[in-house]
């Protein structure tokens, strides 16, 4: 998903609920985006995901301001942000990526994830 680059798997077995994304799980996925207030790229990845969320039926998309969830970020290993996760239905990781992703790349990582 990454711009120019492209997406690379991390399946390293972390799940995540409710509880750490501050949000509700899709029923298919959650698209799940570690931002920071001064990124540029983080808004342009907002726009992007939030519209993939919209066009698919049961995924979900979580935003999550890096700084203010710290003891997360280190969990997950994020170095910077946008960083996006695609979270299957039971929450588990199953595709990461860094930088501003291109719409017709996050819809392929979620062909795989569901």
């Amino acid at each position: 998903m990454e711009r120019g680059r492209s997406v690379r798997g991390r399946n390293d077995g972390k799940r995540l609920g409710a509880a750490e994304l501050g949000g509700a799980l899709g029923e298919r996925a959650t698209l799940v985006q570690f931002s920071s207030a001064f990124c540029a790229p983080c808004r342009a990845t907002r726009r992007v995901l939030g519209e993939v969320a919209a066009m698919v039926p049961g995924v979900a998309y979580v935003d999550i301001d890096a700084e203010a969830h710290l003891d997360l970020v280190r969990d997950l290993e994020i170095l910077k942000t946008p960083t996006v996760l695609i979270l299957d239905a039971d929450g588990r990781v199953v595709r990461r990526a860094t930088g501003q992703p291109r719409r017709a790349d996050v819809i392929a990582a979620l062909g795989e994830a569901v």
